[in-house]
């Protein structure tokens, strides 16, 4: 029995090898084909080329919470997915209709100047 797993030893690496072979032919196309997935880190420049607005007002839309960034340093960077799904929340007719306290806090954080209170006699 030991002699007949011995004799196809040679045959048994010859096919292990084969696979191998495969295997990194296979890994080697896919290393090669560009990455199809969007997630991946632009700067201001980009963006603001991508959703075709001013820096300065990218620069608003995520200092008051419109349009999610990440910050290092200085630098504001963001994810073209992102990018992509924040184009495609704007589009008219496909909105999700929010309650009447998030169109309300909304409204409210936009208020720049606070009313004066009323005195009344």
């Amino acid at each position: 029995m030991c002699s007949q797993i011995f004799d196809s030893l040679p045959e048994a690496v010859g096919y292990l090898t084969e696979q191998v072979l495969k295997i990194k032919k296979i890994l080697g196309t896919l290393h090669a084909q560009p990455s199809s997935s969007t997630n991946r880190l632009i700067d201001i420049e980009e963006a603001s080329a991508l959703i075709q607005k001013a820096k300065p007002t990218i620069y608003a839309l995520v200092r008051k919470g419109f349009l999610p960034a990440c910050k290092r340093g200085k630098k504001l960077y963001f994810y073209e997915r992102e990018r992509h799904e924040w184009i495609e929340k704007g589009r008219r007719g496909h909105n999700t209709p929010t309650s009447s306290d998030e169109m309300l806090s909304q409204i409210q954080s936009l208020v720049r100047h606070k009313p004066k209170s009323l005195k009344y006699l």
